[in-house]
């Protein structure tokens, strides 16, 4: 609570279970504003928790201290961000700013997020619409289950945990301990961590790659967290009960692009909700399904749904998003060394390409102060 000291590492997983932390800029207004709701709000959740173990609220000056603002990318103020066990969280708080909102998040932060087993016919009950993760233990208090909850209190906005103990889970303990993943689907069938249970390194890789999926869904609620990752989208808009389309554009993705993964986000968005960023690249939802590029700057359309069976071209279209052959052969036409003869001499210069719709979905200047270079600090 309070200024944070620079000596303190906000990575230190012995410091808390939970920090939250907010970013100031001391000339900027909105900073101003927040503080005093910020500081109560720590207050009341003090009172609840006074384990300093448990939670503790941080208030980091970007004026004084801009090497932690580099450090976890700060582009606009204030930012509060949520940490747990050392590690910063993907989701950052984007509520609303007010004691009671504050101080309720954290509350729900609180809330245990693995839901105990009572019977294992519980597992046939299981939504299969959603991803899930099963830990069976031997005892609830073990450095397997310890490391299992930890797992599950970062990615608890991900996957569903669920965890069987002692004589409930022991049909499933004849080898040990033991964490299974059950895929979205009827009939997808279980998959078996078979790392160490107290490798936190190795149980959280493992995990996050069941639990966030490649392609990711866009919707209105994500937008800004996903525009703020400042890499481009890659995305699908489909009807949205037009599973076909989408499962050969994750199909796709992972045999030709898997090693662009952090170079560019795979998205698939419905095509009803998002009708104005197709009326930007003059597509409807009659076209869908339809898959463009938002580069933050322009969009780019892939030429046909149907040329995702042609191997290689969907990553082709990416590696000439990168090289910035889609934005010079908007401008200039096709590359020479790709244009037929009869092109060359009838070349005319292409329009613009359309300009990013996505981009709309970045943090608003009205409740923010937006950093516009990441250098300044």
């Amino acid at each position: 609570h309070g200024m944070i000291r620079p000596e303190i590492s906000l990575l230190d997983e012995k410091l808390a279970l939970l920090i939250f932390c907010a970013c100031i800029f001391h000339r900027c207004r909105f900073s101003q504003m927040l503080h005093p709701i910020f500081e109560e709000a720590s207050n009341i959740v003090r009172e609840e928790y006074p384990d300093t173990t448990q939670v503790v609220f941080a208030r980091v000056d970007c004026d004084q201290h801009s090497d932690i603002a580099q450090r976890y990318r700060i582009s606009k103020y204030p930012t509060l961000k949520l940490f747990r066990n050392g590690m910063m969280m993907k989701r950052e708080y984007r509520g609303q700013r007010s004691v009671t909102a504050i101080a309720d998040f954290i509350r729900q932060q609180k809330v245990d997020p693995i839901k105990e087993i009572e019977n294992l016919e519980e597992i046939s009950t299981v939504d299969r619409s959603r991803r899930t993760i099963i830990g069976y233990f031997e005892k609830r208090d073990s450095d397997n289950y310890h490391t299992y909850e930890k797992v599950a209190n970062i990615l608890r906005d991900d996957c569903v945990f669920l965890a069987a103990f002692g004589d409930v889970s022991k049909p499933e303990r004849f080898s040990g301990d033991n964490v299974i993943y059950k895929p979205m689907g009827e009939n997808a069938p279980d998959m078996v961590y078979m790392g160490s249970l107290t490798n936190f390194d190795l149980s959280y890789a493992w995990t996050q790659d069941k639990c966030v999926p490649l392609v990711r869904e866009i919707t209105f609620e994500n937008g800004e967290e996903l525009t703020e990752e400042g890499i481009p989208f890659l995305i699908l808009f489909h009807q949205k009960d037009d599973t076909d389309s989408l499962e050969k554009f994750q199909q796709e993705v992972a045999r030709q692009l898997i090693s662009e993964k952090g170079s560019i986000n795979f998205l698939h968005a419905d095509c009803e909700k998002f009708r104005h960023p197709l009326l930007h690249i003059q597509k409807t939802p009659a076209d869908c399904p339809v898959i463009a590029i938002d580069s933050f700057r322009h969009m780019y359309v892939f030429p046909e749904f149907s040329d995702l069976a042609v191997p290689g071209k969907l990553r082709q279209f990416v590696l000439d998003l990168h090289s910035g052959k889609l934005h010079r052969e908007f401008h200039h036409g096709p590359d020479p060394t790709d244009s037929t003869p009869e092109q060359e001499e009838n070349q005319e210069v292409a329009s613009s390409p359309p300009e990013s719709s996505f981009q709309k979905l970045a943090p608003s200047e009205t409740r923010y102060t937006i950093l516009r270079d990441r250098d300044e600090l």
